[in-house]
């Protein structure tokens, strides 16, 4: 958030918007200033790539807070996604396994992410296919 204020806006004409939101138009930076200064608030660049660049008379203080509530809001609603993993073995029981299932139906309810991973150790390798027709078990 690098808003310009009042004298730090570079530019000689601006696109001036009212403290209602109406647009005033186009006018000279002095004048946005003057009219900034009767109204007792601040003149805040708001769109300084637009040409003119666009100003806004508002109270700078409310404007930040404003900002500073919105990103904490985006912030708090953003959903964080977390890997969960499930391990199988070849030789899981049925009941472990309904288990496991049913945890990873709750995981991907809760919106995390699940890796379902088949384990094998020693002699069990020579039987992959085991494996394969528990992973699509586990997918039905």
């Amino acid at each position: 958030m690098n808003n310009r204020v009042n004298q730090d806006i570079k530019a000689s004409e601006v696109r001036l918007i009212g403290t209602n939101g109406e647009q005033i138009g186009i006018v000279s930076i002095k004048e946005a200033l003057k009219k900034a200064e009767e109204a007792g608030l601040d003149l805040v660049e708001i769109a300084p790539q637009a040409n003119p660049p666009v100003c806004k008379i508002i109270d700078f203080g409310k404007f930040t807070y404003e900002i500073q509530k919105k990103e904490k809001l985006q912030k708090k609603n953003q959903v964080v996604s977390v890997l969960k993993e499930i391990r199988l073995h070849p030789n899981t029981d049925t009941h472990d396994f309904d288990f496991k299932a049913r945890h990873a139906v709750n995981f991907i309810q809760q919106g995390d992410k699940v890796k379902v991973s088949v384990i094998f150790k020693g002699r069990e390798l020579a039987f992959t296919e085991l494996g394969e027709n528990l992973l699509k078990k586990f997918i039905e």
